[in-house]
């Protein structure tokens, strides 16, 4: 029988390295055997196998002697002298699967690997690419705070390796998830090529002796014949220390997907709790509480329930889109498509944070310090689901420098006296609304400013948030760097927030929005203090959106209220008293509308009236009018930053100012009680 051997390494976990091994390959048997020795090989004491129907070979671009072949749910890794050897092997092996697997399908058939296999184990190289990008922060911050030059170096070498490692994953997930939909059946790792096999092998490189047979190699013939096993194996002794990975742990190929199980996909677990849930979004529609004097946007405030659905869809334009980014790179100067967009600015989505203004405003009505923080949390829980009330993902759009947002609510319950808020941020508000304004106040890095305030409670929020996005493999983090200042006039406090960030997961696919990361909450007057953690959801189990949340007395390591659920669900809440309650319900709570202007009293810069052709062709589905109208809006703000170069004039912002590293409002109620504006001077309008 026709075979091709040689000698390779094997890699071993009882030795923890690469084992020299005589290998043997039989192109009539579809199968490669192994020994310790080339005279162990004539003695017929084979150390293991690898069956071939249905493997597929691996390579590693970043190291080019080494190879493996997955089959039978392990995975074995080989090691050659060098690139051509590993071509000589590797060009053998293809031709050898290529011959077996196609007459497989006809004497043996194998289950199919559904879509549903494929999304899952993609899902599963995803998490495991957080973890790793989780890990290589971790070792910078080890590397920033070493003070050893020796050891800060060998750091440094682990860095890049890494790094390396996550680059060249991120490469392999976009690319099968982008091939994904156009493979009709089994493919191999390249073309068939004619097989050029080994011989003349440098045997001493890997320590042992002997060499090839004289003669056409090709046509070799083995003292052995060994019978073809049920499956691959490795000698019992090495089986015990994992010879070969477990298939658990690598993911499944897509390249033997079969075009029947794409034409009717199998939804994965991932692909099925979001359906879920937003079929159970759309069964229960979000009560709104609206004033009586609200104006109407048919425009903006009627519900985006349009449902993006699969972006495999727009797979040659997400590939374009994959091709220009890189893991962690900063997609602050991508442009995304713009089918992907809500239509609505994010000076808007900020303005959410106050869905709920009545436990904002309660703050000041709390008589002792730890009240006053439980509420302030309470709030603060209750700030992000108002945002996304779609499971779905959508991004919403970058804000223009020097665009600004601006609304009020009125608070429920309260009663109006109608008296214009004198100097405050929105003129239509009155004492007893809260009203707000937020501002676009740079480009490079994108930062956006925003305000609120309640005259007749004197509570004011100043707060900024950077937006630095970066691509993750199948998934987008947008860290919201910044804080919030809330300042309860009357008791002379401010407590001091942070934000989570927030990641669109299987972007590829279905895109689903989660929060994560820690945020704290601390008082430095009264010394009360909060964590909330962000929970993202682990591969394995777990829930979507959960949170949790600790409160801090002064100088206490005990909290004295825990609280966990979900930060678009219900939230309980256990206190140290041994009280137990339902500390928010986001299900329950109506969102209070925000009353905004009508677009043609607004001025040219305010988010409704900027972007109103571009949301108008969004909602008509017209997107390449869409992407015109907003590529305009792009390439004015260039021509205008340019003209500014140009002049050596800087950008003047309109509503705030830059205090060291942070953004403050310009006209706060603090500093407005502290010097009055006379009468006489009426009410002051924000600019916009």
């Amino acid at each position: 029988m026709a075979v091709v051997e040689g000698p390779l390494s094997k890699w071993t976990n009882v030795m923890k390295g690469w084992q020299y091994r005589w290998f043997v390959l039989d192109e009539a048997a579809g199968l490669l055997s192994y020994f310790t020795s080339k005279e162990k090989m004539m003695r017929g004491t084979r150390r293991g196998c690898v069956r071939l129907v249905g493997a597929v070979i691996g390579i590693d671009d970043e190291d080019d002697s080494t190879f493996t072949i997955t089959v039978d749910q392990k995975t074995f890794h080989f090691q050659a002298r060098d690139a051509e050897e590993r071509e000589k092997w590797v060009n053998a092996l293809e031709i050898t699967i290529m011959r077996h697997s196609t007459s497989s399908k006809r004497v043996e058939p194998r289950g199919t690997v559904t879509a549903a296999d494929f999304d899952r184990k993609l899902a599963e190289t995803d998490s495991y690419l957080q973890i790793m990008l989780e890990q290589v922060q971790a070792l910078e911050t080890r590397i920033e705070a070493c003070e050893d030059l020796a050891a800060k170096e060998k750091y440094n070498v682990i860095k890049v390796t890494a790094e390396a490692m996550i680059e060249a994953i991120k490469h392999s997930i976009v690319m099968l998830q982008i091939s994904k939909e156009s493979l009709n059946g089994p493919v191999m790792n390249g073309s068939v090529h004619e097989a050029i096999l080994t011989s003349g092998a440098d045997f001493n490189h890997f320590g042992g002796t002997g060499e090839i047979p004289d003669g056409d190699p090709s046509t070799s013939v083995s003292p052995v014949s060994p019978r073809v096993p049920e499956t691959s194996y490795s000698s019992s002794e090495e089986e015990d220390f994992f010879d070969a990975e477990e298939f658990k742990n690598a993911p499944h190929s897509p390249l033997r997907q079969h075009g029947s199980a794409l034409e009717n996909p199998v939804k994965s677990k991932e692909e099925e709790e979001t359906e879920a849930s937003t079929e159970g979004s759309e069964g229960i529609c979000q009560q709104v509480i609206t004033a009586e004097d609200d104006y109407y946007d048919e425009l903006y405030d009627e519900q985006d329930k349009e449902d993006l659905g699969s972006l495999e869809k727009h797979g040659s334009i997400i590939a374009h889109l994959l091709s220009q980014v890189r893991i962690g790179m900063d997609l602050t100067k991508v442009v995304l498509p713009t089918f992907i967009l809500e239509r609505r600015s994010l000076l808007e989505m900020y303005a959410d944070f106050f869905a709920h203004p009545d436990l904002f405003v309660r703050i000041v009505d709390m008589k002792t310090p730890q009240d006053r923080m439980i509420q302030l949390v309470r709030w603060y829980l209750s700030a992000f689901h108002a945002a996304r009330n779609s499971d779905i993902a959508k991004k919403a759009y970058n804000p223009i420098l020097g665009e600004t947002f601006v609304c009020h609510w009125k608070i429920p319950g309260m009663d109006d006296s109608g008296e214009k808020a004198v100097d405050g941020p929105c003129e239509e508000a009155t004492r007893e609304n809260l009203s707000f304004v937020a501002e676009q106040v740079s480009h490079h890095p994108p930062i956006s400013a925003f305000y609120a305030e309640h005259q007749t409670k004197r509570i004011t929020l100043d707060g900024y948030i950077w937006t630095k996005s970066k691509f993750l493999g199948l998934s987008i983090g947008v860290h919201m760097i910044g804080q919030g200042v809330v300042s309860v006039i009357d008791h002379d406090e401010e407590y001091v927030i942070t934000f989570p960030n927030g990641y669109g997961r299987s972007i590829l696919t279905t895109p689903w929005v989660e929060m994560g990361g820690k945020v704290s909450m601390s008082c430095a007057k009264t010394g009360y203090n909060a964590t909330v953690t962000f929970h993202t959801k682990p591969f394995y189990g777990g829930k979507k959106h959960r949170v949790t949340s600790e409160i801090f007395a002064p100088n206490e390591k005990k909290p004295i209220v825990t609280i966990d659920g979900e930060w678009n669900g219900v939230m309980y809440a256990k206190y140290a008293t041994g009280m137990n309650e339902v500390f928010v319900d986001t299900k329950k709570m109506p969102v209070v509308k925000k009353l905004v202007k009508p677009r043609e009293k607004q001025a040219e810069f305010e988010s409704r009236r900027l972007w109103q052709e571009v949301t108008h062709n969004l909602k008509i589905n017209e997107v390449d009018k869409a992407t015109d109208h907003k590529q305009r809006l792009e390439q004015r703000q260039r021509e205008e930053a340019r003209d500014r170069k140009e002049r050596g004039v800087a950008w003047e912002t309109k509503n705030f100012h830059e205090v060291g590293e942070h953004w403050v409002y310009d006209r706060p109620l603090q500093k407005r009680l502290r010097n009055p504006s006379p009468v006489s001077s009426g009410s002051h309008t924000p600019s916009s």
